[in-house]
């Protein structure tokens, strides 16, 4: 079973990137072979400072590695350094009709959220086939708002089988975890960036607690039941905690007693204790200014050679070359 999944270098990551994506995708690298990569390309609809781009990669490359992705079970690379997938993005756009594109609702929101309206953004599903397909994926996890996207990659594939010979391109699946497909921000709303609303996996101390220490609450007196419907502690807490102690928690909100205060002490520790062998991981490998470009580019390697014949054979397919 081959595995792909990509994330985009937009930003240091975020408990909503870790447990929407990453937490499967390093459970993942342990069943298959896997296939990762830092999504440049992709960053490129929204991020036109060069030297912010490549900070921003090795900030994600430095996360992943730190979380416990292993360069040694699993292919982990730069999208741009595998310049195929352009290549077998521009054959796939031929067959791709515009409804389908239209119909994609990450453009749409994307641009409400003040994006700039651009043939890349538009286009973006795309080049996201054509990131899944160049390595014949079986298995692409994704959160709940990427599934449509597979759905469109396997259309695409489809497309190009009916149109240039059956079994052409292998027919990915998605995978989503339910339960954490979408991670409450500190608003209530889905965790992002484009929200301002994240807990960082990374975050220094101060700023972290008075994050927590700012979660909006109901007024609800110290002695009362509190609410558990819409809580935005509860959800967190049951990320980064023990079974357990979540339903310590759970018990002490329906029995009254206890402040909200306490209740975001404990995701407080709960986050700090979950992480923070992480950020220890993290420091020593900053420290080594070369391994990461070592990582990346042997990654690279390994993944053009599956890139390479997958685009050959769909070149000599649609009539390209001699």
């Amino acid at each position: 079973m081959r595995i792909l999944s990509g994330l985009q270098p937009s930003g240091r990551l975020h408990l909503g990137n870790y447990f929407g994506m990453m937490e499967a995708a390093l459970r993942l690298q342990q069943e298959g072979e896997a296939f990762y990569f830092i999504a440049d390309y992709h960053s490129l609809t929204s991020i036109q400072q060069p030297d912010a781009l490549r900070q921003n990669v090795r900030d994600l490359a430095i996360d992943f590695l730190a979380c416990g992705l292993d360069p040694e079970r699993c292919v982990f690379f730069r999208q741009s350094d595998v310049p195929e997938v352009c290549e077998l993005s521009w054959i796939l756009s031929t067959v791709t009709p515009m409804g389908l594109l239209e119909r994609c609702h990450s453009y749409k929101d994307k641009v409400a959220r003040g994006i700039p309206a651009s043939h890349g953004l538009f286009a973006y599903p795309v080049l996201m086939a054509a990131d899944i397909l160049i390595y014949d994926a079986d298995v692409v996890p994704v959160g709940r708002d990427q599934k449509q996207h597979v759905e469109v990659t396997r259309d695409l594939a489809i497309k190009i089988n009916e149109a240039f010979g059956e079994g052409l391109l292998k027919i990915p699946e998605p995978r989503i975890r339910e339960e954490t497909a979408v991670v409450p921000g500190l608003d209530g709303q889905k965790m992002s960036k484009s929200y301002n609303n994240t807990i960082g996996l990374f975050e220094d101390p101060g700023p972290l607690k008075k994050k927590i220490m700012r979660i909006p609450t109901d007024s609800t007196p110290v002695e009362d039941p509190k609410p558990t419907e819409n809580s935005i502690i509860l959800p967190l807490y049951q990320l980064v905690a023990s079974e357990a102690d979540y339903q310590t928690m759970l018990a002490d909100h329906q029995r009254g007693g206890i402040g909200y205060g306490d209740f975001k002490k404990r995701l407080l520790e709960a986050v700090t204790s979950t992480f923070a062998p992480m950020q220890e991981r993290r420091q020593a490998i900053e420290a080594d200014t070369g391994y990461v470009e070592r990582v990346l580019s042997k990654g690279a390697e390994k993944a053009r050679q599956v890139a390479r014949p997958t685009l050959e054979r769909i070149r000599r397919a649609v009539g390209l070359g001699a």
